[in-house]
């Protein structure tokens, strides 16, 4: 699909992103449906001591889980489908781990097997881009399962917002659900699972950075205006950056304190185990809240050439109008040929 096609096929979302759409429960046998799924994590040990040290506090012993699929009116996406968090933060709403699936279908309507990409959102609490990237890629023939992260979506308690004492112990349990999600995908019809795909972006995009690095089992990461040195980027940023500082200043981390407490979840600590030639990162090259300073300590530290580190001419917003030709990239490498 080309990018001015893309560009018509964007819009089109765009239009109807508030319009419920009405899908056939024809593809599945039940209201409800459960599949059984069983973990791939496969960690093993890095070579390097700070990294294994980081790897160590972000695995977990692999287990089979149930995967449940339910149909829900009136909504954008085909189903909910919903898996146990691998790190339970105590909290059952949270801990039940939600992704929207947007199903791949045929001119008839008839749900095909096909590739699927895992869509990890930003941290706007509508989740627009992650909707939007979710939802555009199915339109391009594949299936997308955007991933709600811990206390968005489906997983938030109504009029309680989480701890921000909470904010590294979520972000991990944000890195463990995400690699989950890939094996939850597998698990479910119609998808081919020789290519299960990554995408994030801006705080998705930080999140998925490690997801990916724990054993490379996605097929493909594709990173969206995220960085390393998060320290830096907390202390220099501006925009967004800027208020999660404030926030963090208020609840007394500044100086070492701040530092000790971003290095918990600093991606550029096992970046290298992303396998560079299966990812790659879009920067904004005016980009205020992750600088390209930041995005290019990320592509360093994940050993990405120039043909994997793509800069647009962009700030953190503006990049939306780069989304097209961004969105024929990943469908080029996840879908060779199309």
């Amino acid at each position: 699909m080309s990018a001015s096609t893309t560009r018509i096929a964007v819009a089109a979302v765009l239009c109807s992103a508030f319009v419920p759409t009405t899908v056939s429960a024809a593809d599945e046998p039940a209201q409800v449906a459960v599949y059984r799924a069983e973990d791939t994590l496969s960690v093993g040990k890095d070579s390097k001591p700070d990294a294994d040290a980081l790897l160590r506090k972000l695995q977990w012993k692999p287990a089979q889980f149930d995967v449940a699929c339910s149909a829900e009116p009136l909504t954008m996406y085909d189903r909910l489908v919903r898996f146990p968090s691998p790190a339970p933060s105590g909290d059952a709403a949270n801990d039940s781990v939600s992704m929207e699936w947007y199903a791949a279908r045929d001119d008839n309507g008839k749900r095909i097997k096909a590739p699927a990409v895992v869509v990890v959102h930003e941290s706007g609490s509508n989740m627009a881009v992650g909707k939007l990237f979710a939802r555009s890629l199915r339109e391009q023939g594949l299936h997308t399962f955007m991933l709600h992260l811990p206390y968005y979506g489906k997983r938030g308690t109504a009029g309680r917002r989480p701890d921000d004492r909470l904010f590294v112990p979520l972000v991990q349990q944000a890195i463990t659900d995400v690699r989950r999600a890939r094996d939850a995908v597998a698990a479910l019809p119609d998808v081919d699972t020789d290519c299960i795909a990554l995408q994030g972006t801006s705080l998705g995009g930080f999140v998925i950075t490690m997801s990916a690095s724990l054993d490379q089992s996605f097929d493909g990461v594709f990173i969206m205006l995220a960085g390393g040195d998060l320290h830096g980027l907390i202390v220099n940023g501006k925009k967004d950056t800027a208020k999660a500082r404030e926030m963090l200043e208020d609840r007394g981390f500044t100086g070492d304190r701040l530092k000790r407490l971003l290095w918990q979840i600093e991606p550029t600590r096992i970046a290298h185990r992303l396998d560079s030639k299966h990812t790659w990162l879009y920067s904004g090259q005016t980009d205020q809240v992750v600088p390209i300073e930041n995005a290019r300590a990320l592509a360093k530290a994940a050993g990405l050439d120039d043909h994997h580190h793509i800069t647009v001419d962009a700030n953190h917003y503006s990049a939306i109008f780069h989304v097209p030709t961004i969105l024929d990239h990943m469908v080029a490498r996840v879908r060779p040929g199309s």
